[in-house]
Order: structure tokens, then C-alpha cells, then sequence
């Protein structure tokens, strides 16, 4: 897997030495329950989600940003379509980044490096409805929305939500 550069980022495999990096803003209340899942509470906690998630996943990078990861994005298996060329794009970032259009710029670049370099036909996304950040960064790279679909995915806290869905195709991004 190649590092993918962008005007202010540089989109690299996450190694066990980003850990302390990672846990940084994972420990937020504010950036894992966006996502569904609960802040991190230890950097042991984070470094068991490193090598478990993150290290040595294909299509899976850092953002680094001054020699700092300062969130993570990668092109996953869709567990809604059964299409092998068809990946989710997920993403998470520090909330000291927000607002700033970085990952409006990583996604864009993942997006490319999925259709000209995997050629994949389609990339899907979701959010949780109250999620508006993530979906201005969606709605920004030029996915279609598809839909709602209702009390959809159990997070952390035993909580049921609705996921908004989306989608771009090779041809659209085009």
C-alpha cells in the first residue's frame, strides 16, 4: 500500500509508534460516539485497537499532518452490499482539526486512489443523522445520498440509531 500526499497531508500505514498519537484524540468525548464508538480510556486500549484495526490493513492510513497523526481514514469492506467492487469509506479525526477541510481533502484522495488504483466501482458512506461535520465532508466530495435507513446500527452504549447512507460511483467522481 502507497502513501498518498495531499496539498497538507501526507495519508500513510499506521505503525504501533502513532499509538500515542492515535489515543490522543481517540480519548475525546467528542470524536468516537460521532463514529459509534466510546472514547478511548487508556493507551493500552488503544494500542490493542491498533493491532487489532489499524496496523498492517490494506487500504487503511494515518493522517499525518506535521509529523502528527491527527486522525485515520480507509476504504472497508461494505457490510451492506455484497460487491467486491464496492468499498465504505470511514474516517476519524481530531477535533482540534475541525472545520479546516483536511479531511474533506484526505477523502478526496482516498476516493481517487479507490477508483484509479483499486478500480473499485463504488464507495459507500454513512453517518448518524446529528452528525452534520461529517456529512458537509460528504456532501463536499460528492456523494449521492441513497437514503435513511432507521434504527439501523447498536453503538457502545446499547443505544439503537439511524444511519444516513451515501454513495459515489466511479463514474460520478469522474
Amino acid at each position: 500500500m502507497k502513501n498518498i500526499e495531499t496539498k497538507n497531508l501526507l495519508l500513510r500505514p499506521l505503525t504501533m509508534e502513532d499509538t500515542a498519537d492515535v489515543f490522543a484524540y481517540s480519548k475525546s468525548k467528542n470524536v468516537g460516539p460521532r463514529a459509534g464508538w466510546k472514547p478511548h480510556e487508556t493507551i493500552e486500549e488503544t494500542a490493542e485497537i491498533m493491532k487489532t484495526i489499524f496496523v498492517g490493513q490494506e487500504n487503511i492510513w494515518g493522517i499525518e499532518k506535521e509529523k502528527q497523526i491527527i486522525g485515520s481514514i480507509g476504504l472497508i469492506e461494505d457490510p451492506h452490499r455484497q460487491n467486491d467492487q464496492a468499498r465504505m469509506l470511514g474516517y476519524a479525526l481530531s477535533e482540534d482539526h475541525w472545520g479546516q477541510g483536511l479531511m474533506t481533502e484526505a477523502a478526496r484522495a482516498v476516493l481517487a486512489y479507490g477508483f484509479d488504483t483499486l478500480d473499485l466501482s463504488l464507495i459507500s458512506v454513512v453517518h448518524y443523522p446529528f452528525n452534520l461535520g461529517s456529512q458537509r465532508v460528504i456532501e463536499k466530495c460528492g456523494f449521492l445520498y441513497e437514503g435513511t435507513i432507521r434504527r439501523a446500527e447498536k453503538i457502545y452504549t446499547g443505544e439503537i440509531r439511524d444511519i444516513k447512507a451515501y454513495s459515489i460511483s466511479s463514474e460520478e467522481f469522474r
